[in-house]
């Protein structure tokens, strides 16, 4: 299977375990408040969701190892860089802290 359109030149997605089925959407959870998320980044809810469907958050009450940690944010970025180039590593921080239960502690 080759690379999927519109995501060339970006990292490969960091490995999943218990990944969902391609193009699910993801289900938006209280702890994952997306419509806000999305807002504060300057991207549709859409857009958010296709790009964290291929991170791998850290089990409720654990922390992610640091690889695992690097390899979601460059994802993430990279992805989130394409709907809206404005988003810098520092404000995807600064966003997903405000939203993260326990804020930039529990990352």
């Amino acid at each position: 299977m080759g690379p999927r359109p519109g995501f060339q030149g970006m990292p490969p997605p960091p490995p999943r375990m218990n990944a969902p089925a391609q193009n699910m959407p993801m289900r938006d959870d209280s702890r994952r408040p997306v419509d806000q998320i999305s807002r504060d980044l300057g991207v549709t809810p859409d857009q958010f969701r296709t790009c964290f469907n291929n991170v791998t958050p850290a089990p409720q009450g654990s922390l992610p190892n640091p690889n695992q940690k690097q390899a979601n944010k460059q994802y993430l970025l990279s992805c989130l860089q394409k709907s809206n180039p404005d988003i810098s590593n520092d404000s995807l921080d600064t966003v997903m802290d405000r939203y993260r239960p326990g804020g930039s502690s529990a990352q």
